[in-house]
This record gives C-alpha cells, structure tokens and sequence, in this order.
C-alpha cells in the first residue's frame, strides 16, 4: 500500500487506514475473534492507522486494538478521540480534570504510555471557542502522553476554527463522493497549514459499498436504524445525513460510472485518495474479507479529471440539496 505523509508530523502512515467504530458498538454484532482478525487483515494489507474513540462500546474498541498491538507488536499509528464519554458526559467532560482522565483511561486500555494522536471528538462549538481545552492538550502533550492533538469535527465553520488553533495537527472530516463540501471549503487551506486530515465515513456508512436496496433493514443496536435521521447524534453521521431511500437511489445512480474491474467500494475510495490533500482514509470493516478489499481501492488507478468533473456535477445537481444536518 502507498503511503502518505501525515501533516506536520512527518509520520508515514498507509493510505488507507481503519476505522473501528464498527468494533466496539452500534453496527451491529461484532464478535472478539472477527474484529481481532479484522484487525490482522487490515494490517496485513497495509494498513497501519487505526482510529478509535474511548466511547466506542464505552471502551471495547480501544481494548481491542490493545490486545491486538500486545500480541503482534505491529508498529502502527494509534489516533483515539475523547469527549462524548460517559461518566461524566456533557458538560462535565469538558474540564481539565475530565480531559486527563479520560486521556489517561484510554492509554490503558490501549496498552500504551504514549497515544500517537488524540482527538476532540465532535464537540460543542462554544466548547473549542473557548480555546482552553486546547490548552489542556498541549499540557498533556509536554507531558509525553499523547505525541499530538487533533479534532473531529462535523461542519466547515468547526473545521475551519480547529485549522487556527495552534499546535493542532489533524483534522477528522466526514469527506464522500456525497459529501463534497470541503474539497472549496478546506482543503487549500489544511495544505497550506500542513495539518493533517483524516477522512471518516468515505462509504457514507455503507452506502457507498452499493450492496443496500431500499429493503435493506438493520439491526436495533446499529445506528443505522437509531439514528438514520438523527435521533440520537449529528444526521451526517449516519448516510452522510441523506434520507435512506434517497441515498440508496443515489448509489444506484452511480453504477455506471464505476470503472470495468472495480467494486462501487473501490471507486468511491479511491475517489477519495485522488485528492492530495486527504492524508489518510478510515473506512470501516466488520470483517477481514471487507478489510481487504477497503485496502485494495490503493491499487486502483487514480479516476482522472473527466470523472472527477462528471462526479462533481453530480453532488451539485443531485446530491448536495438533500443533505441534512451541520455540514
């Protein structure tokens, strides 16, 4: 797999990383064993960023990739995110007390004394206005428990006020072919600071893998049935906030652009990489075959301009009047 320089840090990390939401809740079943060989797969393809969150499965993601760096040793780059944790939850989670203990909770559960990047994750506006949370980063950075800080964030405004803040080394955005908002809004900019960005949800939570219909049902505990029009959290994060059945229809209408060859998985990835500004891509897998095959979407030729101008009309013309939620 090819990699990418992450931002400012200067680390190599493959292009095509691991997101492991889908490891410790709200996708459904994930047993230890498929999501221990989830991990293998992904690592054995190239994959060496995993990105996890203390609040998936109140824990259970982190513990995972634990066991998993204790028994293969495998050198890959750890980025964690905090803030949505409970207890205490909101608004108790945002002092310095709380920022430390839940820092501190996850580096035992990962099985490390230094998490290469920790993040915000997806916190109140007014929250990061007030700047000291950051302050409170770079204490714990000097203090050689995370190596550097980042945020993951839901809107552009949010984007844009985190790439100010100094020190800040990476960006996690929700970046698809139906979500093309920052490619104008952030992207020269994330260049010119050379701050990292990670892209979250490139499948557009499954969408984009083309093998849902508009009979496609989910399980109670999978987000995809709670939240599909933003109950529970943010509307973005759940089908890049289209309305289901209008998402679906979208995907379909996508088909014939997919090169001979490749999986509607693969071109919507590597639609995503094709952009020099995006640093390292975390689709997520339940499975070593769909660790695999995210993996595989690096080998693909890039799609070339005609494509991009055919897709970018799409988004305007079709897509981009139908997404719901901060964006």
């Amino acid at each position: 797999m090819k990699t990418r320089i992450f931002g400012r840090t200067g680390r190599a990390v493959g292009e095509v990383g691991l997101g492991t939401w889908q490891l410790g809740a709200n996708w459904g079943n994930v047993t230890e064993e498929a999501a221990l060989a989830t991990l293998r797969a992904a690592y054995e393809a190239g994959t060496t960023f995993f990105d996890t969150a203390d609040v998936y499965g109140t824990g259970r993601s982190e513990t995972l990739i634990g066991r998993f760096l204790k028994e293969t040793k495998a050198p890959v780059y750890v980025a964690t995110k905090f803030g949505r944790f409970n207890p205490p939850g909101w608004p108790g989670n945002f002092t310095r007390a709380a920022v430390r203990e839940h820092t501190e909770a996850s580096l035992r559960r990962l099985g490390l004394e230094t998490v290469d990047l920790t993040q915000l994750h997806c916190l109140p506006l007014e929250v990061m206005r007030r700047g000291e949370i950051f302050e409170w980063l770079r204490e714990l950075k000097q203090e050689g428990k995370i190596r550097d800080f980042g945020a993951s964030v839901e809107s552009m405004e949010e984007a844009q006020l985190c790439l100010r803040v100094d020190g800040l080394a990476a960006l996690q955005i929700i970046f698809n072919i139906f979500r093309q908002k920052p490619i104008s809004t952030l992207f020269a900019e994330a260049k010119r600071r050379q701050t990292a960005l990670i892209v979250r949800l490139p499948l557009a939570s499954g969408l984009l893998a083309g093998k849902m219909t508009q009979a496609t049902t989910f399980a109670a505990d999978d987000h995809r049935n709670f939240n599909a029009d933003g109950q529970q959290f943010n509307v973005g994060e759940t089908f890049a906030g289209l309305p289901f059945a209008k998402g679906v229809e979208l995907t379909d209408a996508l088909r014939p652009l997919v090169p001979a060859g490749a999986t509607l998985a693969e071109f919507a990835l590597r639609w995503c990489l094709d952009f020099d500004a995006v640093s390292v891509i975390i689709p997520g897998a339940k499975n070593p075959e769909q660790a695999r095959g995210n993996a595989r979407a690096a080998s693909l030729a890039p799609l070339g301009s005609a494509l991009h101008a055919r897709l970018a009309d799409f988004y305007a013309s079709d897509v981009a009047a139908q997404i719901r939620g901060s964006y």
